[in-house]
């Protein structure tokens, strides 16, 4: 990395500290690796690498929800802070245990039971355990490489009804394939607000959807979308199965929105390119038809339009191949910012 500061003035080690640590953390999923071996080799400065990397590395695996496999293998944990016991210890709920974790190396390096006062009630554990039960057999059904877990958010000691509490349920798949170029994941949030007052539990959910392609360009879709919904209170096992329900309604319905979203797309480039050719004068040939084929058959679009399926999971129809002239790409929401 070069010492101008672009002014004249040299970088400081903060300045290039700063920087090394922007672009570890805005590193698309999965490639945080990538991304440092080549920061490492701009900075030259070792010194200055490995404060970066320990300031960045845990909020880009807390940020993209990084899952890591136990020690003992008895499942995966994910890297969120609602299990953040400190800045290297996170709570497992599902096995009651706290891992060690690196976040460089993205590993889990040891582990030790939690204790009472970092676990919730028994009474708080029923309705806990009982939608991580019905969220992980929906996790399993609809994402290849899925992981959930739900954690108690407030009121964890709650001994019996009265009160209100709260409960996070985190959800996260992801995609790396780079070999084929292309990596991606699908991040959810769903918090329950436990009323004990109206016997009422609202839900607010909050879903990410990124994508990388970089094989004939370098496009990202990074898309999010916020859901509410509410339903009574019932028992820990009804409730369970409710919530469950909802979140599959909501993650589907957003899911096929953006299927639709990018189904149209290719129909609507040919009426901007046939508007365009009107407007500008040029004649539609023999020749222009053929490089408009040659445009629409590139992969770029079509493939992370595929690698969403992949991450979702399921049997989905292929779309036609998509434009990759297009820079801007239609969203049912309003967070799509493609990049290019």
């Amino acid at each position: 990395m070069s010492d101008d500061g672009g002014a004249g003035e040299p970088l400081s080690g903060d300045q290039k500290r700063e920087i090394a640590v922007w672009f570890l953390a805005n590193a698309p999923t999965g490639e945080i690796h990538y991304v440092a071996k080549d920061v490492r080799a701009l900075l030259g400065d070792d010194a200055a690498y490995e404060a970066a990397a320990a300031e960045a590395y845990p909020e880009y695996n807390k940020t993209h929800l990084v899952s890591l496999e136990l020690p003992d293998r008895s499942g995966d944990i994910i890297i969120t802070t609602y299990g953040e016991i400190d800045r290297n210890n996170y709570l497992d709920p599902r096995t009651a245990q706290i891992a060690t974790v690196d976040h460089v190396k993205q590993t889990c390096t040891k582990l030790r039971p939690a204790t009472d006062e970092e676990l919730p009630s028994g009474y708080i554990e029923e309705f806990r355990s009982a939608i991580d039960y019905e969220v992980s057999k929906y996790v399993g059904e609809a994402y290849p490489k899925g992981v959930s877990a739900v954690y108690c958010t407030n009121g964890k000691d709650l001994e019996e009804p009265g009160a209100d509490f709260g409960l996070a349920v985190v959800i996260s798949a992801a995609r790396r394939s780079p070999r084929n170029f292309c990596n991606g994941s699908w991040r959810s949030i769903w918090t329950l607000e436990f009323s004990y007052a109206f016997q009422l539990v609202e839900i607010k959910g909050k879903i990410q959807v990124d994508a990388h392609y970089f094989e004939e360009g370098n496009v990202q879709l990074d898309t999010d979308v916020d859901r509410k919904d509410s339903t009574i209170m019932q028992s820990p096992e009804d409730t369970a199965h409710t919530v469950a329900n909802i979140i599959r309604h909501h993650e589907s319905e957003y899911f096929s929105s953006l299927e639709e979203s990018y189904l149209n797309l290719s129909d609507a480039t040919f009426k901007v390119r046939r508007g365009i050719s009107k407007q500008s004068g040029i004649k539609q040939d023999s020749r222009n038809a053929r490089i408009t084929a040659l445009i629409f058959s590139c992969p770029l679009f079509h493939s992370m339009f595929c690698l969403v399926h992949r991450i979702f999971g399921g049997n989905f129809r292929l779309p036609a191949p998509f434009s990759h002239g297009i820079t801007r790409m239609p969203s049912p929401s309003r967070g799509t910012s493609p990049k290019s």
